[in-house]
């Protein structure tokens, strides 16, 4: 579980509450408990564009994978802090195959995309066996590419292979804007940025944003960490 604010300290009051028939230090230990578990749940910093992290082609990983789960959360909460509806670890500095997503804010926003509401998922290890179906262009953007946003076509269904937070395999088709969004973030621990998909033309136009971001001279609402200062 995520904590926030309003549920930590409804947490802390519980505690409060028994405190008057424990031992102090046991409430002291409890309350340091909570904060701690609040501690753990952070926002990363995200990487921009021109990061050679978002270039590489990324891992698989086992189940033994250190910090796994907690990474897991910690990418949901920097994802929802940043406003995004997917978030893969090279984004946060992690050459390894893993992404998430959830698509709630998205179905807020475009009115023929109900099915988001609760498409909510992990992919680990994952790989687009296929793509097939008509091609469609849409306006995409990218959390380390701040502030830019570009028409990218991609087929309209995938058929996908990956294990979820628990290590269990699947293999499913998906298709519109659930295909889309894994699409893009699938492109990520693949080392392609959707910039990538564009026409040279437009990435040469977009040079100078381009390099300001990696500049960190832009304006964000989230934590970015820069490889190049400014």
């Amino acid at each position: 579980m995520c904590y926030t604010v309003h549920n930590f300290r409804a947490e802390a009051r519980s505690l409060s509450a028994v405190e008057s028939i424990v031992c102090p230090c046991v409430f002291q230990y409890a309350s340091i408990v909570v904060t701690l578990r609040q501690i753990n749940r952070m926002i990363l910093p995200i990487v921009p564009y021109g990061d050679p992290v978002l270039k590489r082609k990324a891992v698989d990983i086992d189940a033994g994978y250190e910090g796994l789960n907690e990474l897991i959360e910690n990418m949901y909460e920097t994802m929802y802090q940043a406003h995004g509806v997917g978030l893969a670890a090279p984004q946060v500095g992690l050459s390894i195959r893993l992404f998430v997503v959830d698509g709630a804010p998205f179905a807020e926003d475009e009115d023929d995309a109900e099915d988001l509401k609760d498409f909510k998922m992990v992919f680990i290890n994952p790989e687009i066996i296929e793509e097939t179906g008509d091609a469609w262009g849409f306006v995409e953007g990218c959390l380390s590419i701040p502030n830019i946003r570009e028409e990218v076509v991609r087929e309209e269904e995938i058929l996908i292979r990956y294990l979820d937070e628990n290590f269990n395999p699947h293999e499913e088709k998906f298709s519109g804007y659930r295909a889309r969004i894994i699409q893009h973030e699938y492109d990520h621990v693949e080392g392609i940025l959707f910039t990538d998909r564009i026409s040279p033309l437009r990435r040469r136009m977009l040079r100078g944003k381009l390099n300001d971001i990696t500049r960190g001279k832009t304006d964000v609402g989230y934590r970015m960490r820069y490889p190049v200062k400014a």
